[in-house]
């Protein structure tokens, strides 16, 4: 059976299939890992804006941990099996997606990229994969879902019944049906990194600030000015049912609400009102799992915010195999720290259904724009089919626990 008859016989719904990404433009040429993005961006974007999508909170201890975690675990290869017509495609909640990840959800893109979020979700239409728009996004969610039908909404929310609800019937009017609840930010990080830099939210203008701007004109023109020429003052779009403050507003915080008085019930209030797939983000305890699959939650994103949040947190993949085993039949996905096909497919083997992958997606974005989005991703997919082939598997569905080991503690 070859993969195009395999993949025709897949149960869900087709995201995607059948598409096949541009080709990479010859300028991304020498582009040949994810980590080639950020050193370019580094270049391209005011050291404060690369810092605040680089670095973590406080002294960072948990931004190294998600990296060195992947380095606990070594492959265990089989060899001599029939591995050729490899697969990736994967089923989630009905649908079927060309990969086994997505793209994460990330604050405040269009700061980085030209219409970040858009150009993010069309890539995600292009390739068949997810993208997950942020509510702290600066492009109203209603124009970012009408470029593309792959695209998930996540939410911060304050524990207010009536925002919440207004903010549900929102999102359910935009045509989304996948809801994403992130759990872990009950207060703001304390992240030192910015403030060094000069980065604030609400942003506060500074002479650092400027001639942070001036000494990067291909971002200042391309990004800072198109922007501000062409749609204005950016906002805080999709934070509520209706419009939020600017980014300069010095009311933004109180705007955010009080999310520190969010508890289960609201989680609760949020299942009864959302009819489509309901998912947690930001969980590391089993317990919590449990309690979110008792509440009516289709899944999960085993995650620590990338290392922003709270700063010595356990790396996700160290805590990923117990919560598989709390989870039952709710389905169990994974953030934090992958940068490699061979990170994918580890976390896949200690139990997830499926990955994203954000930081190094906006630094793309920064770079090249959809292009180099498009070919940030295809770098990712073929290390995951070369590292299949090296592992002797076809197909993703065929990855056990048994195809790594725990080297270290």
């Amino acid at each position: 059976m070859d993969g195009d008859q395999k993949l025709n016989e897949l149960s869900g719904t087709p995201v995607g299939v059948g598409k096949v990404a541009p080709k990479a433009h010859s300028r991304f040429r020498k582009f040949l890992s994810l980590a080639d993005f950020e050193r370019a961006a580094r270049r391209r974007l005011p050291h404060m804006l690369h810092s605040f999508i680089a670095g973590g909170s406080e002294d960072e201890v948990t931004l190294a941990n998600n990296r060195n975690a992947f380095a606990d675990y070594a492959f265990v290869p089989r060899v001599l099996g029939s591995i050729s017509g490899r697969l990736q495609t994967t089923q989630l909640f009905g649908k079927t997606y060309n990969v086994p990840f997505g793209i994460a959800p990330m604050g405040i893109g269009a700061l980085f990229a030209y219409r970040s979020d858009v150009l993010l979700a069309e890539a995600g239409e292009t390739l068949g994969l997810p993208f997950v728009l942020s509510s702290t996004s600066l492009i109203p969610m209603e124009t970012v879902k009408q470029s593309s039908s792959t695209t998930w909404y996540q939410a911060y929310l304050p524990g207010e019944d009536e925002r919440i609800e207004a903010l549900v019937d929102r999102v359910a009017a935009a045509g989304f049906d996948t809801f994403v609840l992130t759990v872990d930010v009950p207060v703001s990080a304390n992240r030192e990194n910015n403030e060094r830099n000069g980065f604030t939210t609400p942003l506060r203008p500074s002479a650092k600030l400027v001639w942070d701007g001036l000494t990067h004109p291909r971002w200042l023109m391309g990004t800072a000015l198109r922007t501000l020429l062409s749609h204005g003052m950016p906002h805080f779009e999709n934070t509520d049912a209706t419009r939020g403050p600017p980014i300069l507003s010095r009311d933004l915080t109180r705007a955010s609400g009080l999310r520190d008085q969010f508890g289960w019930e609201h989680l609760e209030l949020i299942r009864r009102r959302w009819k489509g797939t309901l998912i947690v983000k930001g969980v590391l305890s089993a317990e919590d799992a449990r309690i979110a699959r008792d509440k009516g939650v289709d899944g999960v994103i085993v995650s620590n915010h990338g290392g922003r949040q709270l700063d010595g947190t356990i790396a996700p993949l160290q805590v990923l195999p117990e919560i598989v085993d709390a989870a039952g039949d709710m389905t169990v996905m994974f953030d934090s720290g992958i940068r490699r096909g061979g990170d994918v497919l580890k976390a896949l083997a200690l139990g997830a259904s499926f990955v994203f992958v954000g930081r190094p997606f906006l630094f793309a974005a920064a770079v090249g724009g959809q292009p180099a989005v498009e070919h940030a991703a295809d770098l990712l997919t073929k290390e995951i089919d070369r590292n299949m082939a090296l592992l002797g598997i076809r197909d993703l569905s065929e990855l056990r626990p048994e195809h790594v080991r725990r080297i270290r503690n």
